[in-house]
Parts: structure tokens; sequence; C-alpha cells
């Protein structure tokens, strides 16, 4: 296997301080901001607070900056814990990003496919590839099933299932979301929150995936749609590289980050925290003074390692709080161009692999040879399992099989490999997190000077901007702003699924919230939702064309004298129609219009009943004041 010299380890990027064990380097008795991670969140923190001229120190307990944003280097090879794309409608983080970076951060075009069933089908959808992969009986099974809930959608969407499934039919959903999304969380759909899908789709539908793929329209009201953007940024030396840059500019300005600092307890007392303890990786402790701390550490390990601890409730909460882990399989193929995409999702159940994606499509100068090409499977597993504690070499032996069984590489090419593993990588949203998060919340708001930030931090799947976000909102705070660091990545202009928030929680919207026996007059109009009457009428004028097409080809294809005599009544409503090769593609075109203007109408009129019902509704409610108003409860 290994053809290129010395066996080695990727080499995890290394901050501008070396890490220490004393506190003659700390000055400890010159209290500042601590903060604990040195991740996108924690790096910028301390960034912003640079530039705010407030003292800052970095405390990572890992060997290696970034977190999941890191970039490894195995011998020259450079590679994500997972792909970065860098887009933001956030002007604030695209400030800190030229900042940083400059010039190296380059605009890459954006490809992206997913691998089922043998076959690759473009991703985002584009209608004329998914109906030639699918074939045209699956294509109307999915407009079937789109159809069906477009007219009797779920009633409630509580988990990712439903949420997809009211987007996209059934069958789509079991095509395209289903084994994926159940490979990267490890457990069945049902029990994956909605506010998760509400996050990672956002705006997209099938509906807007068609249009987009037909006309080209990437924007609704002037705003691009996110899980759309075929562009992006990405640093020429993978987003490692511009953490690496961001601890050299800290260091220049007298912040120092220092690596294998595990804290271990955060003394506080009267609503504030006093201290950091930590453990250096000689096991030696030493304890940090602090005017404040931004944390970007677990949120449950955070509340773990506070003194005095948490109330029980607090703690058994943050006991609840799972994560995901995730491990990279690298491949180092000789061979210059495999596959045009930047990634490949996975969704064949065959295979374990979830995604893999091609460094080289990313940046050419994540390698560092022409005539090779880096491949990263990557498995989404558990710390806990059997397959996480494989040797590298049989992982890399699963790795080489899953690619060659795919069909993306021959075994003959494959040069070398390695293995990264990420431990706590993704924060879990199951049906008890959100809760767990509240109660959490609750607490940590009692301590003053304690900002929790970043994914981890706030048990969050966000993007990296929003991670970002939710620092430079914290190091604000500290200069005497008030803004509210766990409402970020909630906003509509992200999320069009905006939920109410619970008592408890006036910024975490996308968390849902028990239903109250009253409804708010304001979301009254929710319950009259209308339907689409172009979705609708396209919707039913698809199925109508397509089944009619389909109807014509098979009774030409059985022949007969005469061929289709009862289809051929519909020559009755549809002009010039007859079962022929010419009246199949003219019955196409007119079953399609006539099926549009049925659909389009019903839309109408049920829009027009439904608008009855609510201003009945209405005009009861406003008796009803009127008659409190009087004294008549």
């Amino acid at each position: 296997m290994d053809q290129m010299g010395d066996p080695g380890k990727p080499d995890a990027p290394r901050n501008a301080v070396a890490p220490s064990g004393g506190n003659e380097s700390r000055d400890s008795g010159s209290p500042r901001c601590v903060i604990i991670g040195a991740g996108p969140a924690g790096l910028t923190a301390a960034h912003t607070l640079v530039k705010q001229g407030m003292p800052a120190v970095v405390f990572e307990a890992d060997q290696a900056i970034g977190g999941i944003s890191r970039t490894v280097n195995y011998r020259g090879y450079r590679f994500d814990i997972g792909g970065h794309r860098f887009f933001t409608k956030v002007d604030a983080v695209w400030e800190v990003w030229r900042e940083i970076l400059g010039d190296e951060l380059l605009e890459r075009p954006r490809m992206s496919r997913i691998y089922y069933n043998d076959r690759f089908f473009d991703y985002p959808l584009k209608a004329v590839n998914a109906l030639r992969v699918l074939g045209p009986i699956e294509a109307v099974r999915i407009l079937l099933g789109y159809l069906k809930v477009q007219i009797f959608p779920l009633p409630v969407e509580t988990n990712f299932e439903q949420w997809v499934t009211n987007r996209f039919g059934r069958r789509l959903y079991e095509i395209f979301f289903k084994t994926y999304t159940e490979k990267v969380w490890g457990m069945d759909c049902s029990e994956i929150g909605a506010e998760f899908a509400a996050q990672r789709i956002q705006n997209l539908n099938l509906r807007n995936a068609v249009v987009d793929a037909l006309i080209g329209s990437r924007r609704r009201g002037g705003k691009v749609i996110t899980s759309l953007i075929d562009r992006f940024h990405y640093p020429r030396h993978g987003p490692g590289m511009m953490w690496e840059r961001c601890v050299e500019m800290l260091a220049e300005r007298g912040v120092a980050t220092h690596l294998e600092q595990r804290v271990v307890r955060i003394r506080h007392a009267d609503g504030r925290v006093q201290s950091v303890e930590l453990r250096d990786s000689a096991g030696q402790l030493h304890e940090e003074a602090a005017d404040s701390v931004i944390s970007s550490m677990p949120l449950s390990e955070l509340i773990r390692c506070l003194d005095p601890a948490p109330p029980p409730e607090v703690q058994q909460a943050a006991g609840l709080l799972r994560y995901r882990d995730y491990l990279t399989v690298v491949l180092i193929v000789d061979q210059p161009d495999l596959f045009p995409d930047n990634w490949i999702y996975i969704h064949s159940p065959e295979v374990k692999v979830g995604r893999v994606q091609n460094y080289k499509n990313w940046s050419p100068d994540m390698v560092p040879d022409p005539r090779h090409s880096s491949l990263g499977l990557e498995y989404f597993t558990q710390d806990t399992d059997d397959f996480w504690h494989l040797s590298d070499d049989e992982l890399i032996a699963i790795g080489t099989r899953e690619a060659v069984r795919i069909g993306l590489v021959d075994e003959a090419d494959i040069l070398d490999g390695c293995v990264v593993r990420m431990p706590k990588a993704y924060p879990v949203y199951d049906s008890r997190y959100a809760d767990a998060v509240l109660q959490i919340r609750g607490y940590l708001d009692g301590l003053s000077n304690l900002e929790s930030v970043g994914r981890n931090g706030q048990h969050r799947y966000n993007n990296q901007d929003h991670s970002m976000l939710t620092a430079i909102y914290a190091a604000q705070n500290l200069a005497g702003a008030q803004h509210d660091v766990w409402n970020v990545n909630v906003d509509e202009e992200y999320h069009e699924e905006v939920r109410e928030p619970s008592s408890a929680s006036s910024g975490d919207r996308l968390v849902p919230s028990r239903a109250s026996s009253r409804l708010p007059l304001d979301q009254l109009s929710t319950l009259f939702a209308r339907y689409d009457p172009v979705a609708l009428g396209g919707a039913v004028g698809s199925i109508a064309a397509v089944t009619l097409l389909l109807a014509t080809v098979v009774l030409l294809l059985r022949g007969g004298d005469p061929v289709g005599p009862t289809l051929s009544l519909l020559a009755n409503f549809l002009l010039g129609y007859q079962v022929s090769w010419g009246g199949a593609l003219l019955g196409f075109f007119e079953a399609g219009i006539g099926g549009f203007a049925f659909g389009f109408g019903l839309a109408k009129v049920i829009n027009a009943v439904v608008g009855w019902h609510e201003r009945a509704l209405w005009r009861k409610i406003e008796i009803s004041r009127l008659d409190i108003l009087d004294g008549n409860p």
C-alpha cells in the first residue's frame, strides 16, 4: 500500500505559539478574557477582542487548531475534516475572512452529485437529469407522491421525516434523504427534529428545485436560495489556512494560543466566573484568573466543569446531549483527474461511506503532485462503535473496497492512505435535546460574564459563519453591546421555518415548543395556509402529461387492431389526439396544459373556501372580544 516513502501519520496544523505547561508565560495575575477552544468560534472571538483593544488568551484541548474546520497535512496532501464552503450573508463574517486571507480566498465552482442505486444524480436537482436517470415510471411515482402531500399534507412536522416529506413527497424523501441522513446520524429520521431540516435544507423544495432547473432562477424575492448556490469561496490551502493565519496575527498582537490545555474546572461565585483551571499534556494543573470567559467547548462538558456544580436537573439535562463522531479515510490516487465533483453524497445502503470529498477540486493546491489526486471517504459513527476502533490499515482497506465498489477508483491506482478521527463532530438533534438546551441556558444566564458560542458551545448544527457570528456578538457584548448570541442562525433570511419560542427561550425560534391550548391571534393565519396554484397546477399537469404519454406508448408497443380503442375516446376532449406516436406527443402537451389548468383552478377554489372559513372565524373572535369588553365573558 505505502509506495511514497517512510510510513507517516497526518500532521495536525499547529499554531504559532508552542504548547506550554507553566504559569510563567501566562501572566496569570493579569485577569483577561479566557477563551476556551481554538476553533472558528474561539479564534473569531479573540480576533474581535483584539480589535476592541481587550486582553485575551486562548486555550485549546487538542494538539491542533481549527476544530472541525482544520486542515490536516499528510505528506503534503491537505484535506479537510469534511468540506467547508466559505459562503455567508453576514457582512461581519465576510470582513473577518477578507482581513485574514485576502487574495488567498479563492472563488470556486460547486459541483456535487448523489450516488444511489448504482447511478449518479446531479445535486441540486436538475429535472432532465433526474428524469433520465430515474426513468419515467419512477418519475411518475415521485410526482404522485408530491401531489399527494400537496393535497393531503402531514398535519404536524415534529421530525425530519415529516418535514421533508411535506416538501418533496414520500418517494423523493426515501430516495434522496432517508438513507444518507440515517447514515450521518445513526438513527431513524423520525427521531431527528424538524428544525434540523429547516436549518440544513432551508428554502429548497421540489417546486423550487424544478423551477431552478428549468429556468435557472436561484432567487426568491431577490435572495439567493442557500441550498442552491453554485459558487463559493475557499482558502487556497484549505480552511485550516484561515485559522493558522489568525493565530499568527493574534500572536503578533499579544494574544497567545495554548494547545493541549484541557479545562477541568470553571470556578464561579456570586453569578460570575472567577477562574479557569486547566490540565496540560504533562498532567500539570494551573489556574487562570478571568474577567470573563467565552467558551466553545461542548455544552455538556461546560456544565460538568462548573464549580460549584449546577443543580441536579441541569446536570441531567447536560447528560442528555448527544454527539456524532466522524472519521475520514484518505486515499492518495495515482490519477490526475478522477471525477469533476467537489463531493459526492453516497445514498446507497450497500456501502457504509456517507460522503466522498475530492480535495483537488476544492483547490488544486491541496495536492502537491498534479499527477495525483486525493479522496476523503467520510464515515459517521460513534466512538463506542467497533468501526471507530478498527486499525488504520483496516479502515483504509474498507475505504478502498467501497471506492472501487462505487466506481470512483481502480484498486491498482491507490498509492497510500491515512485516517483521521474527529470525536464530537456533530451535535445531535434528537427528540430530547431542545428541552435539555433550554434547561442549560436558563442556568447559564445566571453567570453574567460567561458566553457560550459556536457549534458545540450551543449544541447547534451551525455553519461556520454562524458559529463565527456568535463569537463576534459575544466579544462585542464584553464591550457593552447587548446581542443575544443564541439568536444567531434563526433569522428568516436563512430560514423560513420560524417556530414560536418557549417561555425560557426568546431567541431559539427554531426549537419546537409544546402546543398551547390557546393560539395567539397573530398566529391564527398559519392555520389557514393557502395552496400555491402554480405548484398544484404544475404537479397535476406533469402527472397528467406523463401518464397519458406512458399509456399511449405502452399501447403502441403492444399493438393490435385497432390500437387502444378505449384510450382513443380521449380525442373527444383533446383536439387531434389519437393512439399514435405523433398523437402521444400531442397528447402529452395537451394533457399537461389541461392538468395545469385544472390544478390551478382547484387551488383557487380551495383557497377561496379556506379564506371564507378564516374570515368567519375572525368574525366570531371579534364578536367574542366585544362581548368581553362589554363584560359578557
